[in-house]
């Protein structure tokens, strides 16, 4: 059966996948840095769109607080690289345990609340976060968290120096993949097909005999742990961490990738972090205004697709097989 939306889907996985992969062929024989790091970071902040997608396009709860867990996961990557051992499956596995349980306990307290005010609730535990961090003096204060250590990451293949960029972004293109395969496995069970009754419409779901409770916390504890692994890539590449990550500018972005790349795709944020990172770094090499022409870009994109990039690509993928069908 012919579908215009999972067609698009599949297209942007392996235009990204054969970007990325051309990139790193490009980069490693021409030995760049900038653009094999620029790279990278899209992918970390693509995985946090994508938790954000999670909960916005397949679950309908929109949170301004996806910051929240990102800098978490950031801070105590850097606080295992700095203080216990320069272990990446160290550092990956401790976030994700404690991002489980911080999850747990952050939805008892948002999922109280639907609509604006579960949107609210989000955005104040992360202001809570943040400034408790910008604070703490053993943080690093306004400062942040510096000096984290170069890891030398095992694989049957040998070890990967994470000070060269080719070798941490095929790391980092792993990872992500890692969370977006898991992402696309819960949707193709019975507990995605009872998020999207969520998102339709909540107060059906009782009238057939499912609770909405459960399988929304499911999803709050998943959408945090993946901002949260997310997260504890970005000491990884950078060296440090600043409670900046936490601010409420971070969500917004995360919720503005969301919106350029599709809404309820998993792989359209990330294309939407890709075009955004690259918009930010090569307009900002132009003029210092470049917020306002990105902001400009945005209008432009959204009025025109108003479902995204994928959506917009659906739409021309569906056009295109109604003519042949005409024919």
């Amino acid at each position: 059966m012919h579908n215009p939306q999972v067609k698009a889907i599949r297209f942007i996985e392996l235009l990204l996948l054969s970007s990325a992969l051309i990139l790193y062929i490009a980069g490693s024989i021409l030995q760049d840095t900038f653009f094999l790091r620029l790279a990278t970071e899209a992918l970390i902040f693509g995985g946090l769109a994508m938790s954000v997608d999670l909960l916005l396009g397949i679950v309908g709860l929109l949170s301004l607080g996806q910051a929240f867990y990102f800098g978490f996961g950031a801070y105590l990557s850097a606080l295992v690289l700095k203080e216990i051992s320069p272990s990446f499956f160290l550092a990956i596995g401790i976030v994700t345990l404690s991002s489980i349980v911080l999850g747990w306990i952050a939805s008892f307290i948002a999922l109280r609340s639907k609509g604006v005010y579960f949107a609210l609730i989000t955005f104040g535990l992360a202001q809570v976060a943040a400034k408790v961090v910008y604070n703490t003096r053993s943080l690093g204060a306004s400062d942040g968290m510096m000096g984290v250590p170069i890891l030398q990451i095992w694989t049957p293949f040998g070890s990967i120096d994470t000070s060269q960029p080719g070798a941490f972004f095929l790391i980092t293109l792993l990872t992500i993949g890692v969370l977006y395969a898991a992402l696309k496995y819960f949707l193709t069970t019975p507990m995605g097909s009872i998020w999207h009754a969520i998102r339709c419409n909540e107060d059906r779901l009782a009238y057939v005999g499912y609770k909405s409770k459960g399988p929304k916390q499911v999803a709050f504890i998943l959408a945090t742990v993946v901002a949260a692994v997310s997260g504890a890539l970005y000491p990884m590449l950078r060296g440090f961490v600043s409670p900046e990550l936490m601010f409420f500018s971070v969500s917004g972005n995360a919720v503005v990738t969301v919106v350029l790349g599709g809404v309820g795709t998993l792989i359209g944020p990330i294309l939407g972090s890709v075009l955004l990172t690259s918009f930010k770094s090569i307009i900002g090499t132009w003029t210092v205004h470049h917020h306002i022409v990105i902001g400009m870009i945005f209008v432009v994109i959204v009025v025109s697709a108003p479902k995204g990039l994928a959506g917009l690509l659906a739409k021309y993928l569906g056009s295109k097989h109604s003519s042949k069908g005409g024919e």
